[in-house]
């Protein structure tokens, strides 16, 4: 069964338009790429956890700050390796120099037997929705 995770779109207006949150995936496999690497704040659910409650959790944990509103459901589409992704809008703000994020591990460098830690969200940028066009995964446009 393929993966599944859920994230939120945060959203807010500004005097001169809309802007959308974009994170962008911590680790050295990602450190020079925008174009096609940023997301949606995501992750997997935990057991029998919901989909909202699972979004909620997850913005949370890779920005360290928790979103407060009413979710309102985008659907669900497939990435390319075919993870599902479920998503849910939301309108708030978020101070991105404030992003916290947890950490994870992996062998770095490659076949070094070192496993190094890395935080999962390594930084966060309001967008346009033609700049987030560009720099979101191509699955994820879909939500915009």
């Amino acid at each position: 069964m393929p993966e599944t995770s859920c994230g939120i779109l945060l959203y807010r207006r500004d005097a001169d338009g809309l802007r959308v949150l974009l994170t962008h995936p911590g680790g050295p496999f990602w450190r020079n790429r925008v174009d096609g690497a940023c997301t949606i704040p995501k992750g997997a659910p935990a057991d029998d956890e919901c989909h909202e409650a699972t979004a909620l959790r997850e913005f949370e944990e890779e920005l360290g700050k928790p979103v407060c509103g009413a979710l309102t459901p985008l659907g669900e589409i497939r990435q390319k390796a075919g993870k599902r992704v479920h998503a849910f809008a939301v309108e708030g703000d978020f101070d991105v120099s404030k992003v916290r994020s947890n950490l994870f591990a992996c062998e770095w460098p490659p076949k070094s037997g070192r496993a190094q830690s890395f935080p999962e969200v390594d930084r966060a940028e309001w967008c346009t929705p033609d700049e987030a066009r560009v720099k979101l995964l191509e699955a994820q446009r879909t939500f915009l």
